[in-house]
């Protein structure tokens, strides 16, 4: 079974009644650290690069991408670079935190739709390795930057391939109504204004990218095929050499029982095998997993505080987190798999809606679970929230961030320190002319 078709961390482990991760107690963590606690398991990130590097290394031109907006944290990046993949950053804020982490900057991608000066100015003084440029003002934006330092940069052009995969509507990225990259129609345009005109811009090659949380291996058969297709006839309009074909990610993961993901392994078949059918030279392709390198290996822990019951209805059983620490069921309806940290051997178990702490009715972790009968001081363990949680969080009611701590052969660590009330306050300002008087 792949690391991505599994729910739990590897190293989850049932105790003395207790859940163990990483050789740690997770009642201890939530009692050391407080709660609601992040903790990743770095044997399962380990694990999962080492998965993807072995299912492609058939495969000789491929280049491993880590999604970093899945979750960036410097210790993550650390971790990732360490098991030699490269990172595909969206933000001033990612490309820093690689940057500062010690990164080989040559080994990353700058996307996104609408890049500011500043940013694009950030990736050209750090010297990353692509910047996938997304539209006709973005191109004619960097090119203008590069310009005025005399130099060249390597770009991606980023396509919209027609792919509509089946997976949430917010999450679908590669349909032909979208808000990132060129329609296909449009790509002779660029082509030609980058050859004739915008001399300070090296392309290498196409990028797509067709969503998040994909069951479907045909729809990256499909992607693929579209690509090379293009890359073939753009070579042979144009008369130049592109070799670069970066074909995003979007794996799924597992998050509950109904879940079926194909594994890495089948992944990896479904792209090299629309490769081989060409007789074109194969160019050099990047991935880009995100989601399926660190979703599993997370998991949150809260503590268990008031209930309701509804008469003849269901029983809420409040979190001390919720919607700011993961925002995903509130968002697009994601579903979760969790344990009763504390009480993993019994069997009295009830039906629960699992709330959160926050002013919205819509705050609800998980609708109708069973577990064993909940108390106040419990401690829950939610599953498979290593992507999209921290990085998606927000201080909603003023209420802090949680830790991440990263464990491994019965170590902890922390990773990102929890909020204070001081952090809260630290970038308010008030003018002077409301200052109180003396």
């Amino acid at each position: 079974m792949s690391f991505n078709q599994s729910i739990r961390p590897i190293t989850m482990e049932e105790k003395n009644n207790h859940l163990i991760i990483g050789g740690c107690d997770t009642v201890e963590l939530a009692k050391k650290y407080g709660t609601p606690l992040y903790v990743i398991d770095e044997a399962t990130i380990r694990g999962i690069c080492k998965e993807y590097k072995q299912a492609f290394a058939g495969y000789k031109n491929i280049k491993m991408m880590y999604a970093s907006k899945a979750l960036c944290t410097s210790a993550i990046t650390r971790i990732l670079d360490d098991e030699g993949f490269g990172f595909d950053t969206v933000s001033a804020g990612e490309i820093y935190t690689v940057y500062k982490s010690g990164v080989d900057m040559s080994k990353v991608l700058f996307n996104g739709n609408n890049k500011s000066v500043s940013e694009l100015e950030l990736a050209l003084n750090y010297k990353v390795g692509r910047i996938s440029v997304d539209n006709f003002y973005e191109a004619e934006l960097l090119n203008d930057l590069a310009e005025k330092r005399g130099i060249t940069t390597d770009i991606l052009l980023r396509i919209t391939p027609g792919i509509e995969c089946h997976t949430h509507n917010y999450i679908q990225t590669g349909q032909i109504d979208s808000k990132f990259g060129f329609d296909l129609s449009q790509v002779d345009s660029i082509i030609t204004l980058i050859l004739n005109k915008y001399k300070h811009l090296n392309l290498r090659g196409l990028h797509a990218h067709i969503g998040s949380q994909i069951f479907e291996l045909q729809s990256y058969h499909d992607e693929v095929d579209i690509l090379v297709k293009e890359i073939s006839r753009i070579n042979s309009k144009f008369n130049i050499k592109l070799n670069e074909m970066n074909i995003g990610g979007g794996l799924g993961v597992k998050y509950t029982q109904d879940d079926t993901p194909p594994s890495v392994i089948e992944l990896a078949k479904a792209v090299t095998s629309a490769m081989t059918k060409y007789s074109t030279e194969i160019p050099t392709i990047y991935i880009e997993p995100g989601r399926s390198i660190i979703s599993t290996s997370g998991i949150t822990l809260y503590t268990i505080g008031s209930s309701k019951q509804i008469p003849n209805g269901r029983k809420y059983v409040a979190i001390d987190g919720g919607m700011a620490d993961n925002p995903r069921p509130s968002m697009y309806q994601a579903k979760y798999t969790a344990q009763v940290a504390n009480k993993v051997m019994n069997n009295d178990t009830e039906i629960f809606t699992i709330a959160g702490r926050y002013c919205e009715s819509g705050d609800i972790l998980i609708e109708s679970i069973k577990l064993p009968k909940l108390e106040a001081g419990d401690i829950l363990c939610v599953y498979n929230t290593g992507a999209y949680n921290y990085s998606m969080a927000s201080n909603y009611n003023r209420v802090e961030k949680p830790a991440m701590v990263l464990v491994n052969n019965s170590q902890s660590d922390i990773i990102v320190y929890r909020e204070t009330l001081d952090d809260l306050i630290s970038h308010d300002n008030i003018p002077d002319r409301l200052s109180k008087n003396d």
